[in-house]
């Protein structure tokens, strides 16, 4: 059996255990349960090896990530394997530079729908597809992995779990996903505030007032073709967890996660109807 550098046995077959690891809540099934952590999870295992994601899922499970710090462009985490010594893991993606995020923020400010989303703390569907119309895409298609193991496939069983708690973290936080890109929330909040308000573009449902007199004739006759109408978006709530967005978030961390990404999706859950 093999001793580590302090004269400890260890078992090299299985995972050494970690104490105040993060696992992912997902027990069973699939992680991620928001829209954005989903596509991150379909795009991992439409182009990632099955087997080495399913081990790395229940390394996931198992809470072998001792931690990761996320930056633009890159995560890099910490996992605990069957060595005495933690695996180091790096993730990397592109990050867009000043000039490309000038051309993002010009494009979101000039939709209301995604500023006041995003300004509420929510990531609307449709942003996918602006930044693919801007070429710069909003999700990875490719992943730069590198781990310190000895395992030469890509990902390892090591990369895999911390990107499976880089799903869930997005869970919790969708602005992770813009932060990678290189905009964290502040950062970009910030940006959207200070950006001039969009033009009103003309409602083509509005009508001028006219006299009841002027109007006997064609009363019932619609303004506009009804070909034209198209269903208007509803009006967006507030987020459930806004009162933690509002406050200045407590130094204080459970298992290496703050506080405040704890309670975030219990608010959500206390905010959800009772099932009948």
């Amino acid at each position: 059996m093999p001793v580590d550098p302090q004269g400890r046995w260890f078992d090299s077959t299985g995972p050494i255990r970690v104490e105040g690891g993060i696992a992912v809540r997902a027990k069973r099934g699939k992680i991620g349960e928001q829209w954005w952590s989903r596509r991150f999870v379909d795009i991992l295992e439409r182009t990632c090896d099955a087997g080495r994601l399913a081990r790395g899922r229940a390394y996931a499970r198992k809470g072998q990530v001792i931690g990761f710090d996320l930056t633009p462009g890159r995560v890099a985490g910490q996992v605990q394997g069957s060595r005495p010594q933690p695996y180091a893991v790096t993730i990397d993606i592109p990050a867009y530079d000043a000039a490309q995020w000038t051309k993002i923020l010009a494009a979101l400010g000039s939709q209301a729908l995604y500023r006041a989303a995003l300004l509420a703390g929510e990531i609307p569907h449709e942003l996918v597809e602006l930044f693919d119309e801007l070429e710069l895409p909003l999700f990875p298609s490719a992943l730069d992995m590198t781990c310190s193991c000895p395992d030469w496939g890509k990902p390892c069983k090591h990369v895999s779990a911390v990107l499976y708690v880089l799903a869930e973290a997005f869970d919790d936080d969708p602005f992770l996903v813009l932060a990678w890109r290189g905009r964290g929330r502040d950062e970009l909040l910030a940006a959207l505030r200070g950006l001039p308000e969009p033009v009103e573009t003309i409602d083509p449902l509005a009508v001028a007032e006219v006299g009841l007199e002027a109007r006997l004739t064609d009363f019932y006759t619609p303004a506009i073709s009804l070909s034209r109408l198209r269903e208007r978006p509803g009006r967006m709530a507030a987020p459930p967890e806004l009162l933690l967005r509002v406050l200045d978030a407590p130094q204080l961390r459970v298992r290496h996660i703050p506080l405040v990404d704890i309670l975030r999706p219990a608010y959500r859950d206390l905010a959800d109807p009772p099932s009948p």
